[in-house]
């Protein structure tokens, strides 16, 4: 009996052994699976579930609603408007940077003393949380602490009483310029990295054949530095639709909602009036349209890298 349970159980083993070879890489994958599983779709169902329900703590119990939670934000004029300045306020952010990034990368294509010094401070506000940029600026620009009032003044000889973060349009002001000021140094290297990449030769046979600087710049530079561009302004341009930390810190959507932006809005109907059904509904939405966004810009910006 004892040779026959060893028997068995040296079959077992060898049986156990054996589909673990055959299934080893499964089992080697198995776990991030789960965790994907566990910390990707379950949460994503459950918020289209969100979606479609009633889910406010001041009504109890889920009720379905089906696509009432759409039409809500649809309908809500604070949600178009918030869309319109999402799209306003990305564009002329990246616009600003753009122009500001350019003009930095020109100057500093070319060697000189203390350019080794000045790229990684240009840099520094690259690597700052969005949020400490924000109170950053809000330290300048709010008084009675910021300085800038007193400054202007100072430069004009009269008094100045702008109120930066809760008044139009100087709200808007205060929102790009921190934003312009984090992220330029974005566009800086990735068109110093595209200038760089330039040959030289090009430049001096355009010199060879008379051109000027600013044709060699429209001629040679431009064209050979779109493609880099382009790939700028499309990661930018998808990070800038989805602001909302510095405006948090600096004009909380004021005044009033003139500076609501989409994710501004959402959070206000999730986080402040608990209306978490509609403001996953408007999430999806967004997320909807903001895919659709960067699917374009990539089909059509990135068209010519891929030429």
């Amino acid at each position: 009996m004892a040779l026959g349970a060893d028997a068995t159980r040296r079959r077992l083993s060898q049986t156990a052994s054996s589909w673990v070879d055959r299934h080893f890489r499964w089992l080697l994958v198995s776990p991030a699976v789960v965790l994907i599983l566990a910390l990707t779709i379950f949460p994503l169902g459950y918020a289209i579930w969100v979606a479609f329900v009633t889910y406010d703590f001041n009504i109890p119990g889920h009720a379905w609603r089906g696509i009432d939670n759409f039409k809500e934000v649809v309908t809500d004029p604070n949600a178009r408007k918030a869309i319109a300045t999402t799209a306003w306020l990305a564009t002329a952010a990246v616009a600003i940077e753009l122009v500001i990034g350019l003009l930095l990368a020109l100057a500093m294509v070319r060697p000189f003393r203390g350019r080794r010094w000045l790229i990684p401070i240009f840099l520094l506000p690259l690597f700052m949380s969005p949020v400490i940029v924000g109170q950053f600026w809000a330290l300048l620009l709010t008084e009675p602490f910021g300085p800038t009032n007193w400054l202007l003044g100072a430069i004009s000889g009269s008094d100045v009483n702008i109120r930066w973060t809760t008044q139009t349009p100087w709200a808007y002001f205060s929102i790009l310029l921190a934003d312009a000021w984090q992220w330029t140094p974005f566009m800086f290297v990735i068109l110093l990295a595209g200038l760089s990449a330039i040959p030289d030769d090009l430049y001096s046979a355009a010199d060879l054949d008379g051109a000027r600087p600013r044709q060699a710049f429209f001629f040679v530079t431009l064209p050979l530095l779109l493609p880099v561009m382009l790939v700028a302004v499309a990661f930018r341009v998808i990070d800038a639709a989805k602001i909302f930390d510095v405006i948090y810190v600096l004009t909380k959507g004021g005044p009033g909602t003139d500076t609501y932006t989409a994710s501004y809005y959402l959070y206000e109907q999730g986080f402040q009036l608990f209306h978490l059904g509609r403001g996953t509904a408007g999430a999806w939405m967004f997320m909807i349209l903001l895919s659709v966004v960067s699917y374009w810009l990539v089909r059509r910006l990135l068209k010519p890298v891929e030429a």
